[in-house]
């Protein structure tokens, strides 16, 4: 098996284990890519979100009282990308939910 070292290229059954091995890994991975980047986005966002005085769970009820269907990853590009977006989201969000505005930090 070319890229493998040792009896995982010399050796047919234990290359072969070693492929088998390797599609499970794959199949592993690509399911565990999702859940990880999700975790990143909400991560980021969340972080965005606090530094606007809010919590991540009050910027998702908000967006689903107001019916904005943005996904997480739209977000998470936003609050990077696009902060001057990101802040019209939360203040739509915070006039929803009828939060006040945070106090400035000098």
């Amino acid at each position: 098996m070319k890229g493998s070292v040792g009896g995982r290229r010399r050796l047919l059954r234990t290359a072969k284990e070693s492929i088998i091995r390797a599609g499970v890994y794959a199949r592993r991975d690509r399911r565990r890519k999702k859940r990880d980047f999700r975790r990143l986005w909400i991560v980021r966002i969340n972080a965005a979100v606090r530094e606007r005085g809010m919590r991540y769970s009050q910027l998702i009820a908000g967006l689903e009282k107001i019916g904005c269907e943005l996904d997480r990853r739209t977000l998470a590009e936003m609050a990077v990308v696009d902060p001057t977006g990101f802040d019209t989201v939360v203040a739509a969000v915070r006039q929803a939910l009828g939060l006040p505005e945070p106090a400035a930090v000098a």
